[in-house]
């Protein structure tokens, strides 16, 4: 398995990306999409946003709604989708290009693991928006030696990432001056049981039901 930078990963992974049935994200996606709070009247900035998974899904409930990223390669491919093009812009998380309080909602989504000074992070986030959404893999997934990683061909690469603690997550919040509105650690069930087996591993799955996959949180200011 070879390693590569979170740029160049993406940057290979983004032509394979939205047909590589991924359990995790489907995970987050089956238990996320009811927790967000999103409406016909909320403006929501999706940080990281890939190939707008959530912008899409924030587009679909009728909100507003803008997708942020640094990878070029992978906004290439959302720009390819009706609902968001025109609604997507390159940016770090670290300095938003985005004024105080734009946002009803920010989503992170699997991003957080990428960036090494995660207490910028939230005070941008936070800047930003008025309720900030996390997802990522759960420190517990990580400690079992699941890793950031996906196959091209016969070819399998890890994106280097950073190991951050939830206690390390809740001070960069705290720090932003925002408080958990609420926490939910997931674990795998039965609906993605399927995407295991299509991909001939069962067994894996029986094992990976019980750790901790995802850690999804929702702060808001205090």
């Amino acid at each position: 398995m070879t390693t590569v930078s979170p740029a160049e990963g993406y940057r290979l992974w983004s032509a394979w990306y939205d047909g590589d049935a991924n359990p995790v994200t489907a995970l987050e996606q089956r238990l996320l999409a009811d927790r967000i709070q999103i409406d016909g009247g909320s403006t929501v900035v999706d940080l990281a946003t890939g190939t707008g998974r959530w912008l899409e899904y924030a587009m679909s409930r009728g909100a507003r709604g803008i997708g942020l990223d640094i990878s070029e390669p992978m906004l290439a491919v959302a720009a390819n989708k009706n609902a968001v093009r025109g609604r997507l812009a390159v940016a770090d998380i670290c300095a938003l290009p985005l004024r105080d309080g734009f946002a009803d909602v920010a989503i992170c989504s699997f991003a957080l693991g990428y960036v090494a000074p995660i207490k910028r992070a939230f005070r941008e986030m936070a800047r930003v928006a008025r309720r900030v959404v996390v997802s990522d893999l759960h420190p517990d997934a990580l400690d079992a030696g699941w890793s950031r990683s996906f196959r091209v061909g016969d070819w399998k690469y890890e994106i280097a990432h950073y190991y951050h603690s939830i206690e390390e997550m809740n001070a960069g919040a705290r720090a932003a001056g925002l408080k958990a509105e609420w926490m939910m650690p997931a674990r795998f069930g039965e609906p993605e049981r399927v995407i295991f087996e299509q991909a001939g591993k069962s067994i894996t799955f029986d094992k990976a039901r019980h750790v901790t996959a995802v850690m999804m949180s929702c702060w808001v200011h205090c």
